[in-house]
C-alpha cells in the first residue's frame, strides 16, 4: 500500500523494482468449468454465471495474483456476433459486469484491476484503421466509467494493430500495457520482436511484452528480444510475460492454435508447478517484473510463481497455507515412500510420464499460412455453413 492507505498504482510498483504477479487463463478455464464455449471463446459468463468469474478471481487473487484482469477478451460486438454467436449480452454489458466483479474482488487485497482490449475480427477481414479504433473506443469507454487501474491491449497477432490499441488506450491518462502473441519469429507480417517492442513504444505503451500462444521458454526469449530491441533504439520500458501453461517447442509461428491438439487435447501438455517455479525464476533472472500466465494457467501455477519468489516479494500467498515448500507437506504422508519425495531435490529432477505408450513427445503444426488478408479469414455475422465446413475438413486431411 501507498502512504494513507491508496494502493500503489502499477507503474509505482515497477518503478520500485517490485515483482507484480498476473493472474491466469479464465477464458480456457471457464470452458473447463461450463461457462465458456470453446469456438467464439466470448466472456459472457460475467453478466450470466457472475459467481463462476468471481470464484475464479478469488483464488487467483488466494494464490497470489496482485492484478485482476476484467474477464472481457473478445468482448467487443464485432467478435460477440460472429459467425452465428447469439448474444444475450451487448459487449456493454458484458464488460460492466466484468469490471464490476474484478473491483469486488481485487478490493478484498492490495491487487489492482487491468481492463483489457484483443485483437478484432474487424482488423482481420481488413476494416480500416478508423473502423478498429473505435471498437476500442467502445470499450474503454465503459473502463473509464469503472474506473480501472491501467489498461491492457492483449493477444495481437499484428503489430499495426496492437499500435492503433495502444493509442486508443493512451487517450485515457492511464498506464497502458500491450502484449503480442508472438514467438521469437516476430508477428504474422514477420516483424521481428525487437522491432514490434520499439513500435509498441513508439506508440506510447508503458509495458510490452507477449501473451498467450507459446509456453514459458519460448516467451521470456521472445521479450528477452523485445528488450533487446527498445534498448538499442534508446527507448524505456517495462516488460511483462503471460505465456502459456503447455508446453509447445513444435509450435510453428502461429502457435499451439496450430497445434492438433488446440483446444480440446491439450492437458498432456500441461506445466508442472514445478516447471512453474523455473519459469518464473527465468523470467524474473532475465529483468522481467511483470509475471503472469494466459491459456491453461490454474490457480496453483499461479501459487508455484509466488512461492519461487516469495524472497524478492517478502511474502507468501494465503494459498501457500495449503502448500508445502516443495512438498515438504509429504512430510505426514502415510506411505514412506511418499515420504521419500518430500524434497526439492526429487520434484526438481523428476521427468514425469505421460502415461500414453503410443503418445509422440510431439506434433506436426497444421501451418495452412492464413492471416490478414485471406479470403478463409474474412469474418462474418452469418453461421459457417456445411459446404463451408465441407472444404475446412478436406484441407485439415491434405494437412495431417
Amino acid at each position: 500500500m501507498a502512504p494513507g492507505g491508496a494502493k500503489k498504482n502499477i507503474l509505482e510498483r515497477l518503478d520500485a523494482g517490485e515483482v507484480v504477479l498476473g493472474d491466469g487463463g479464465y477464458v480456457f478455464e471457464l470452458e473447463k468449468r461450463g461457462y465458456v464455449k470453446a469456438g467464439p471463446w466470448t466472456p459472457e459468463a460475467a453478466s450470466e454465471h457472475p459467481e463462476a468469474v468471481r470464484q475464479l478471481h478469488r483464488e487467483f487473487l488466494r494464490a497470489g495474483a496482485d492484478i485482476l484482469q476484467t474477464f472481457t477478451f473478445y468482448a467487443s460486438d464485432d467478435k460477440l456476433e460472429n459467425r452465428g454467436n447469439v448474444q444475450s449480452f451487448t459487449g456493454k454489458q458484458i464488460n460492466e459486469a466484468a469490471c464490476d466483479l474484478a473491483r469486488e474482488v481485487a478490493d478484498e487485497g492490495d491487487a489492482l484491476v487491468a481492463g483489457g482490449v484483443s485483437q478484432t475480427p474487424s482488423y482481420l477481414s481488413c476494416k480500416s484503421e478508423a473502423e478498429v479504433k473505435a471498437i476500442f473506443m467502445k470499450q474503454i469507454e465503459v473502463y473509464v466509467q469503472r474506473k480501472v487501474d491501467f489498461l491492457i491491449a492483449e493477444y495481437f497477432e499484428h503489430v499495426e494493430e496492437a499500435e492503433w490499441a495502444v493509442q486508443v488506450l493512451k487517450t485515457t491518462g492511464k498506464p497502458v500495457a500491450v502484449t503480442l502473441c508472438i514467438g521469437p519469429e516476430g508477428d504474422l507480417n514477420g516483424v521481428s520482436p525487437g522491432d514490434c517492442a520499439v513500435r509498441l513504444v513508439q506508440a506510447g505503451a508503458d509495458i510490452v511484452g507477449v501473451n498467450c500462444h507459446f509456453d514459458p521458454v519460448t516467451a521470456v526469449k521472445t521479450v528477452k528480444m523485445m528488450m533487446e530491441g527498445v534498448g538499442k533504439a534508446g527507448l524505456k520500458a517495462h516488460y511483462m510475460v503471460q505465456p502459456l501453461a503447455y508446453h509447445t517447442p513444435d509450435c510453428n509461428c502461429q502457435g499451439f492454435i496450430d497445434l492438433p491438439e488446440f483446444p480440446f487435447a491439450l492437458e498432456p501438455r500441461v506445466l508442472t508447478r514445478w516447471d512453474m517455479q523455473k519459469y518464473a525464476r527465468d523470467a524474473y533472472d532475465s529483468g522481467i517484473r511483470y509475471i503472469g500466465g494466459c491459456c491453461g494457467f490454474q490457480p496453483y501455477h499461479t501459487r508455484a510463481l509466488a512461492e519461487e519468489l516469495a524472497a524478492e516479494r517478502g511474502f507468501l500467498p494465503a494459498a501457500s497455507e495449503k502448500h508445502g515448500s516443495w512438498g515438504s507437506g509429504l512430510e505426514m504422508h502415510t506411505k514412506p515412500w511418499v515420504r521419500a519425495r518430500a524434497r526439492r531435490d526429487y520434484w526438481e529432477k523428476l521427468p514425469p510420464a505421460s502415461g500414453r505408450p503410443h503418445c509422440a513427445s510431439m506434433s506436426t503444426p497444421a501451418g495452412w499460412g492464413v492471416t490478414k488478408g485471406d479470403a478463409q479469414l474474412m469474418q462474418k455475422k452469418e453461421s459457417t455453413t456445411q459446404d463451408e465446413l465441407k472444404v475446412l475438413f478436406g484441407k485439415t486431411v491434405t494437412n495431417q
